[in-house]
């Protein structure tokens, strides 16, 4: 006897799911790789107008006065000596160095204070005080001048490198500020929590816990004002009229007079005030890069 079930049919089986096609070896599209040459022809050409000025400088500062030889053989360091001595360089180069640092460590550090105000607590005029801080960047230093000059005259600080110091940590704080805030924003706010937890106080979980990961961003920002110091020439130009007090790019200007420029001696003393911003950048390059990448990403 046959019965129901056996004559129910079994369902047909679903059919398989095509086998998506496998991408062609050695397949390539036009614009995955470009010819090893559309890349080093546009660099090499790039390289060679940057090395060119480089050169050239050296050539100047190397060969002998009079020469006009394109090799600098032979060398000489007369120049050299004749702006490290004779035109006062050494004391130049010392008061860039003691501006420079000085402004370093004062724009790092009020710029960590009012940066970790701005990451971490709300006020009601934080909007309006980050819109002055960004609106203060599109003002020239030159506008400046006036009033500082003023100011300065006033509290007899003309000619003193405390004047030119005060100066360019005021012109550099906005910028830092801001930089700074955007990598205290990136370092988790449960870090500080916990440290509070185990018994720290805000400043000692900020300078434990968050302090240590902001050293990308302080290097980052410490060196954009020490360069920018270094090679700033009006408020040194405008604020310091004797001779001992002024500091490299002023002193390169003292190089070139109306009637003759000394090219030699400016080649010269134009290597002595860049190998000291080479220096800086060749060992902070990664640091750099990384803070100035991490302070881009929030804001």
């Amino acid at each position: 006897m046959i019965t129901k079930e056996a004559t129910v049919a079994a369902p047909a089986p679903l059919p398989a799911a095509p086998e998506p096609p496998r991408p062609a070896k050695n397949r390539h599209r036009a614009w995955d790789e470009a010819p090893r040459w559309q890349i080093y022809l546009p660099l090499g050409i790039y390289l060679v107008f940057t090395l060119i000025p480089f050169y050239w400088i050296l050539l100047f500062a190397l060969r002998p006065a009079g020469s006009t030889s394109l090799v600098p053989w032979p060398m000489t360091t007369a120049h050299f000596e004749k702006v490290w001595t004779d035109r006062g360089f050494g004391t130049f180069f010392y008061n860039s160095v003691l501006v420079g640092v000085v402004t370093l460590l004062m724009t790092t550090l009020v710029a960590l204070a009012g940066g970790y105000a701005l990451a971490r607590f709300d006020f009601k005029v934080k909007r309006a005080f980050m819109l002055a801080l960004l609106c203060s960047q599109f003002v020239p230093g030159a506008l400046l001048l006036v009033p500082l000059f003023e100011i300065f005259a006033g509290l007899q600080m003309i000619n003193s490198l405390v004047s030119v110091i005060i100066a360019e940590t005021v012109f550099q704080l906005p910028l830092s500020m801001i930089l700074i805030s955007n990598f205290i924003k990136n370092v988790p706010y449960s870090l500080e929590e916990a440290a509070w937890v185990d018994g720290c106080n805000r400043f000692r979980a900020f300078r434990v816990v968050v302090l240590p990961l902001l050293r990308p961003g302080l290097i980052a920002v410490g060196s954009f004002a020490f360069v920018h110091s270094w090679n700033h020439f009006l408020f040194a130009l405008m604020f310091l009229n004797n001779q001992e007090k002024q500091t490299i790019p002023v002193g390169l200007n003292t190089l070139m007079s109306a009637d003759s420029v000394d090219l030699g001696a400016l080649a010269a003393g134009g290597i002595i005030a860049a190998v000291p911003v080479v220096i800086v950048f060749a060992f902070i390059q990664k640091w750099l890069i990384t803070g100035f990448s991490a302070g881009a990403v929030k804001g």
